[in-house]
């Protein structure tokens, strides 16, 4: 294994988080780093990703660790390489050389972490084996689909408040997803004229994030099937008349991630309608990017993103009435189903492993309104957040077809006006935000939104 260099500058960094952390808990955490998971036999794994609560403590995305951190002091656990290793994947570091690396206080075998388990709290690894050995060490269960309790529970909620506010080292590291994710974009639609099918562009995409020694930070979506919100089948042939959406973000070799959509006709141009619908979109996008600021709701982003696509659909005159009132009956999700975006930072859905804990202001709990159940962020923005705004349309068969969606909303909608838009499955338009100390700053401004730009990255 080959570990990213790290410098002076990011070994300060970590101490520094390591003892804003020590600022707000009295009690040892645990975390571990996880491991790889076979895909059929030992030998071949799926590639590996280490715990994001670890990477932000640790720096490095190490294998099997662990690191136990009390007063700002950090231990490192982790086995020396076995001698045969290098036979099948070259010289390995030793405990030592990746300790001095991260700036750890001691470095220890693996073996000796049951010797340091007592009264400490710690975060469940998505990986099983690994939650398996959190609870058989901690004995006490540990799972990652169950919120955390107790003394956990006081760790995840520091961690919230560190991890919601991005340092310099970590934006550095963000801007650099960005910078990748907006050239993937671009060779997308540079792509796109001469492929035949879905699984090409995204293979042009990923090929640029692959030369940049970056991964994919999700599973990618490049899809004429833009109505399946996370379309992952690659294989549909690209017609003319379609529109294809792409959802690809990059993820740097310490865990960074982008996160772009953008939505482009395969032949080059729009159609009158599709673009009618495109800007539509592209005017929430906007409104809500403008209103980004630190301490507005937002809650308040995602509604005025409702509104302004309830607007654009009265015009259009698929939705009848009043935009607000159409935004309180939830008609709006019609068509806008999720919510406006959500935090962005070492997960390309920030902390998400801890459900609604960062997402939600606490005392806060998730609506179960049509209209809102679906927002991933509801708490006031503050300067050095990260946040996607996403707002999109799609024609959901399974929403739009169902018998009491259309008795509820059969006042509302023109049916027949929708159905004049049927070369419309969905498009999304999606930027990576960060929150300044005055308003905001659009990580991924570099690459262009308005229709006509997009047909000419498309049609070069």
């Amino acid at each position: 294994m080959l570990i990213p260099q790290t410098s002076t500058s990011l070994i300060e960094t970590l101490r520094l988080r390591r003892q804003q952390l020590a600022n707000l808990i009295n009690f040892p955490a645990i975390l571990w780093s996880g491991s790889n998971s076979s895909r059929n036999f030992p030998a071949n794994a799926f590639p590996f990703r280490a715990s994001s609560h670890f990477l932000y403590f640790a720096g490095l995305p190490l294998s099997k660790a662990a690191i136990r951190l009390e007063a700002g002091k950090l231990e490192l656990f982790i086995d020396d390489p076995s001698p045969s290793s290098a036979l099948w994947h070259g010289e390995m570091p030793t405990r030592e050389e990746i300790a001095q690396k991260i700036g750890a206080d001691v470095a220890r075998p693996m073996a000796e972490l049951e010797s340091w388990v007592e009264d400490v709290a710690t975060l469940a690894v998505q990986d099983a084996a690994t939650w398996t050995q959190q609870s058989q060490l901690l004995n006490r269960w540990v799972l990652p689909q169950s919120p955390p309790q107790g003394i956990d529970l006081e760790l995840a909620k520091a961690i919230v408040t560190l991890r919601l506010t991005h340092d310099q080292a970590a934006l550095t590291q963000l801007r650099k997803a960005a910078a990748v994710t907006v050239e993937a974009h671009k060779a997308g639609m540079a792509a796109t004229p001469k492929a035949k099918l879905e699984a090409e562009v995204r293979a042009a995409m990923e090929g640029v994030i692959i030369a940049h020694n970056m991964t994919t930070s999700y599973n990618s979506i490049v899809t004429v099937h833009g109505e399946v919100l996370h379309n992952e089948e690659y294989h549909h042939p690209l017609q003319s008349g379609d529109l294809l959406l792409s959802d690809v973000g990059a993820e740097t070799q310490t865990g960074w991630a982008g996160d772009v959509t953008r939505t482009w006709p395969v032949s080059g141009k729009f159609s009158s309608t599709q673009r009618d619908i495109y800007n539509v979109v592209l005017a929430a996008h906007d409104a809500c990017i403008a209103k980004i600021h630190p301490g507005i709701e937002y809650g308040d982003i995602h509604l005025l993103a409702a509104t302004v696509i309830a607007e654009g659909l009265v015009e259009l005159g698929i939705l009848q009435g009043n935009p607000q009132d159409l935004v309180e009956m939830d008609a709006h999700a019609l068509f806008f189903p999720h919510g406006i975006g959500h935090l962005l930072g070492l997960d390309v859905h920030d902390m998400e492993d801890l459900g609604d804990l960062a997402g939600y202001e606490e005392g806060r709990e998730r609506s179960d309104r049509f209209g809102l159940s679906y927002l991933r962020l509801n708490r006031p923005l503050r300067a050095g957040m990260l946040v996607t705004i996403e707002p999109g349309f799609y024609q959901v068969p399974a929403i739009l077809n169902d018998a009491n969606v259309r008795s509820k909303y059969q006042n509302v909608v023109n049916w027949q006006r929708l159905s004049e838009f049927a070369d419309v499955r969905g498009i999304r338009i999606e930027d990576d935000v960060l929150v300044t100390e005055i308003g905001s700053e659009v990580l991924t401004a570099a690459l262009p939104n308005s229709s006509s730009a997009v047909e000419d990255l498309v049609s070069c």
